[in-house]
């Protein structure tokens, strides 16, 4: 273990697009805190260097999904994950962020002193097994919420009697060859969705084969009106006219969805029903038992899913797998889907804050026993914030919301003369409500390894942009429920230490 821990004042997890933009906000908001950037993986960009599956893209269009003071300019509105990389990657240099990152440090354990209201970060370096320490006034975790060396993969009857791959789309083999190839896609996520259409253009058949439907909208690649104001208006009016223009419509949509369901369902399958041949079994395929946004729907851009089942390329199955044969799936029907290729799309395995061990004052902090607060920082736990994106909208509206309240909480100690700060539960009945309110399945299968919330603010999480940006970005700081100290005598670290961080 190196003897001498470095010290920063901020101590990053993660140089996704989370973490990058973190940076990029300390730099603006707080220039006088040093930070360094701890990732687990060999390069920036997080999910979106990740994930090299055939036709990957956002879910969310730019305009949101793009960070509040980086405007998004290219056309697509709904961009593939190359364009998506390399906008972070803009973000980084622009900032000169990179030279802050150290790559291959998987942080393991984090350890809170009171004593000496700093964090001790335990970090494994990936090419050597080095166990590697640093010690921090502030962690901001930015690992997003799933794990990077795995995806889920249900344990399938008999896939091993089955002669071909069977690949996971986290871990996308770089040399596989589907040209000419019968594919069967298993899920009907946006994973699912993504692939078929994408692969169909190569494959010979493409499959997608789903337990039940989900909600799927066709919606343009490219908005209109946001390209048509970057003609007129200066790139940062016409991206933040273009981005509100889709807050509003996101949360009018996801309102309507929860007041009257019956008709965004009936909406919803009058616009499948335009996209797909006369007579197609919609109610089959495209009828989900559950409500509108009880899981997230599917985009599908300019509908090319819809265009690849319409010309015979592609075909939606909805059954269940009774079993892998030697040549492809046989279902609980009877039928039987032959296969060259099965592609397992079968969600993401979910894990909090990358899987780190936190510890105060020597005591393990159990997650599923701490309250969120703001829907960004845990009770009981100091000076510790993480960046959690919406369900219902864009990810990164929440993001940017975060790292923006990190820093007034920065800023705030600096000017009180405070050492640490920490949310305290008082409330007297227990907070139980889990954290990802969501009904997806990759969802409930994790819902014990995260902190749950409560019923009330500021323990609550509301998945509403507009009240969080008033609160998290005005609100007032010191409300009772979060709770600061001072430190009169605490170690001070030489500030040439600091530096050798970035070294």
């Amino acid at each position: 273990m190196s003897p001498e821990p470095h010290h920063v004042d901020v101590l990053i997890v993660g140089a996704g697009l989370s973490g990058i933009g973190a940076a990029r906000h300390l730099q603006a908001q707080s220039p006088a805190k040093s930070f360094a950037i701890l990732e687990a993986r060999e390069a920036i960009g997080g999910t979106w260097d990740l994930f090299r599956y055939p036709g990957i893209r956002s879910d969310s269009d730019m305009y949101t999904l793009g960070y509040d003071f980086k405007p998004w300019e290219a056309a697509k509105a709904i961009a593939d994950g190359p364009s998506i990389l390399e906008y972070v990657r803009e973000a980084a240099r622009e900032g000169g962020v990179e030279r802050l990152i150290r790559f291959g440090h998987k942080v393991v354990r984090a350890s809170w002193s009171t004593a000496d209201a700093r964090w001790t970060v335990e970090a494994v370096r990936t090419d050597t097994g080095e166990t590697v320490r640093l010690t921090c006034g502030f962690l901001f975790s930015c690992s997003g919420y799933y794990r990077y060396d795995q995806g889920y993969t249900p344990q399938f009857p008999g896939a091993d009697r089955f002669a071909g791959p069977i690949i996971h789309p986290q871990h996308w083999p770089e040399d596989l060859d589907y040209a000419g190839k019968r594919v069967v896609v298993i899920g009907s996520g946006a994973t699912a969705v993504t692939l078929v259409p994408a692969m169909a253009s190569d494959a010979a058949q493409v499959t997608m084969l789903q337990r039940s439907p989900s909600y799927m909208v066709a919606f343009p690649a490219e908005d209109p009106i946001a390209n048509g104001l970057r003609k007129v208006l200066p790139a940062k009016a016409a991206y933040a006219i273009s981005r509100w223009k889709n807050v509003l419509l996101t949360m009018g949509q996801y309102q309507l969805s929860r007041r009257r369901p019956a008709l965004v369902k009936a909406g919803v399958r009058k616009l499948v029903k335009h996209q797909l041949p006369d007579g197609y079994p919609i109610d089959t395929h495209f009828k989900p038992s559950y409500d509108p946004w009880d899981q997230r729907p599917c985009l599908v851009p300019n509908g090319d899913l819809f265009k690849a089942i319409s010309s015979g390329r592609a075909s939606v199955v909805t059954d269940h797998i009774e079993t892998f044969t030697q040549t492809g799936i046989r279902l609980v029907s009877g039928q039987e889907l032959e296969a060259d290729i099965i592609v397992t799309a079968t969600g993401l395995d979910l894990i909090a804050f990358g899987g780190i061990e936190l510890v105060v004052d020597e005591r393990t902090v159990s997650l599923p026993e701490a309250v969120t607060y703001r829907g960004l920082m845990l009770s009981d736990v100091p000076n510790f914030a993480f960046v959690l994106g919406y369900t219902n909208a864009s990810w990164t509206l929440k993001a940017d919301l975060a790292c923006g309240f990190a820093c007034r909480l920065l800023n705030h100690m600096d000017a009180g003369g405070y050492a640490f700060c920490a949310p305290r539960y008082r409330e007297s009945t227990s907070a139980s409500e889990p954290f990802l309110d969501f009904a997806s399945g990759y969802v409930q299968r994790a819902l014990d390894r995260f902190p749950v919330q409560g019923s009330a603010a500021p323990w609550k999480l509301y998945q509403n942009y507009i009240r969080d940006l008033r609160i998290l970005r005005r609100g007032e700081l010191e409300d009772g429920s979060m709770e600061f100290t001072r430190v009169t005598s605490l170690p001070v670290e030489p500030p040439e230490l600091a530096a050798r961080v970035a070294a």
